[in-house]
């Protein structure tokens, strides 16, 4: 890649795949349809019913190979929808299957986090209490065999190595394990199990006043997982809370809005919905039973932060409860319900918008066609929007007010208070290299793996505070770069040399202890969370001071 501008985009791809499936996920969990088996209700529709199956029929009778009319069917379902908006879906058993999974929350499988390197899967950390665990696989084994096949080297996608390791509570799969010596393999049975997702990835006394919590999205759990995080940070005496919502592709609307409800006063909207039917159009008000007094909060959010998470944003902005800083959020204001079909398919369409409190609807344009509405954020990527404020243009036609008189902006995402720009070089750096080709991750992998005696007795805290990354680990992070082609560029390794080495204990750190050991050494290089630890004095004022309407 001949440039930074090429390069960005690419990082976020990986983000955007699965954000593209999680962003199609209903907020409208509220709504319950009863399902009803119609017959056409008028001409028109019985018209177009007809249509249809004559076309079917036609091919079926007609055409000079053998067809598939299920397949067929699908393909005409899912290009119909694409006609209405970009989240009324289509999906069928399978890709069902594999969408649920996040979004209720648990799984049944083996119970690990995993990368895929060079071909290879890495098991990141096993999931504490679960089968995996249990039966003794640890950070950093490398899967080379699953079932007695091969499992390393055969360039699997993702899903397919989830697909080979997940199965019903309670079945047996052997994995084959190559830990420190390459030579000698290790023999795990493992069973399987029911798997608990969590959507709070971690929390965290940032210091001795300031929580910190981040929800990766909103599940059934999450709400729960919420309120035992906040107080556990209670408990340990937090005054203010950082709450990151960042790359949050949404989920269940009735989780959002018991979040925003647990920190706002009674009666305050926190978000009305509008749909042709009346079943569909409702207000949401908090009930003001359990409040965060009134203590400072500042949401992080980002390009990747959408639907229900925008939600939360929404309601803490316009109520002037909470301090929103970053960059503008996705833009998702549209409501989906589910209706389950006959053959285990389930259609997923769009039945109402919802608004903020002071009006807005925040969902972005799709009037150029779904291709065009999917590209969006490389669009605002090649448009600057990630680098200046002044480059992202407001509609004045939709200006709104917050509770206290701030003017806010509908259409396409929630702008932050406070916005904090990418980097931005003009070329890629080494270390965006070393990210991109996952040459730390690796190397992290690897080094906990040669050292598992003397890390396993060193604590967090004395690793947070003595571990250091070394000359000698450096040269090794060099010298495996040049191996997968990455060119030595001495400067531009110098310049970030203090990053590279704080994102390696970082991402050793994670090997060890989960998310719960990255975020805190990962933070410290994170521009946008050191960023809003400066403006809790903002956030304050924004509870204390009136302001004047305008």
């Amino acid at each position: 890649m001949s440039d930074q501008k090429s390069l960005k985009p690419l990082i976020g791809l990986t983000a955007l795949g699965a954000l593209a499936v999680a962003i199609g996920i209903w907020v409208g969990v509220s709504f319950k349809p009863k399902q009803e088996v119609r017959l056409p209700a008028n001409t028109e529709l019985g018209s177009a019913v007809a249509k249809l199956e004559e076309v079917l029929d036609n091919v079926e009778r007609e055409y000079v190979d053998k067809t598939d009319l299920t397949k067929l069917s699908e393909a005409t379902i899912s290009t119909m929808l694409q006609q209405l908006d970009p989240h009324s879906t289509y999906l069928t058993a399978k890709e069902l299957a594999t969408s649920n999974v996040e979004l209720q929350g648990e799984l049944e499988g083996i119970g690990i986090e995993f990368r895929m390197l060079n071909n290879t899967v890495y098991v990141i950390a096993p999931i504490s209490g679960g089968p995996s665990e249990k039966a003794g696989i640890k950070a950093g084994d490398k899967i080379v065999k699953v079932d007695d096949q091969p499992f390393a080297s055969q360039k699997l996608k993702p899903i397919e190595v989830v697909e080979k390791l997940r199965g019903p509570k309670g079945t047996k799969v052997k994995l084959t394990i190559q830990r420190n010596n390459p030579d000698m393999l290790l023999d795990f049975m493992v069973k399987r199990a029911r798997i608990p997702i969590d959507s709070v990835d971690v929390s965290y006394m940032i210091d001795r006043q300031v929580g910190y919590i981040k929800v990766r999205h909103f599940t059934p759990h999450t709400f729960k997982e919420f309120k035992t995080a906040f107080h556990t940070l209670q408990k340990q005496g937090m005054k203010k809370l950082l709450l990151d919502l960042r790359d949050n592709p949404g989920g269940y609307m009735d989780m959002a809005i018991q979040m925003a409800d647990h920190v706002l006063d009674q009666g305050q909207l926190i978000v009305y919905t509008k749909g042709k039917k009346s079943k569909y159009s409702s207000k949401y008000h908090a009930k003001g039973k359990d409040k965060f007094a009134n203590c400072p909060i500042i949401v992080l959010i980002n390009e990747g932060s959408a639907s229900a998470s925008e939600i939360v944003a929404g309601a803490l902005q316009d109520n002037d409860r909470a301090l929103i800083v970053g960059r503008r959020s996705f833009g998702k204001g549209l409501v989906q319900v589910p209706t389950q079909l006959k053959d285990g398919a389930q259609l997923r369409l769009t039945v109402a918008r919802y608004y903020t409190p002071s009006g807005r609807f925040i969902q972005k344009t799709y009037k150029d066609g779904t291709e065009d509405y999917h590209m969006d954020l490389i669009n605002r990527y090649d448009q600057g929007e990630y680098f200046r404020v002044d480059n992202i243009q407001f509609d004045e036609t939709l200006k709104y007010q917050t509770s206290k008189g701030r003017t806010v902006y509908g259409g396409g995402g929630i702008m932050p208070d406070y916005f904090v720009p990418l980097e931005l070089h003009p070329t890629p750096t080494y270390l965006d290299q070393l990210i991109t080709h996952h040459i730390l991750q690796e190397y992290a992998l690897e080094y906990v793996d040669r050292h598992r005696e003397s890390m396993a007795a060193m604590n967090q805290e004395k690793y947070s505070a003595e571990f250091e990354v070394n000359e000698l680990m450096l040269k090794k992070i060099v010298s495996q770069a040049e191996k997968a082609g990455i060119a030595y560029d001495g400067p531009s390794f110098r310049a970030d040399k203090s990053r590279v080495k704080r994102l390696l204990k970082a991402y050793i750190a994670r090997s060890l202890w989960g998310e719960r050991g990255f975020y805190p050494i990962y933070h410290q290089e994170d521009q946008e969370f050191q960023k809003a630890l400066q403006l809790f004095d903002e956030a304050e004022a924004l509870l204390q001071e009136p302001m004047s309407q305008k």
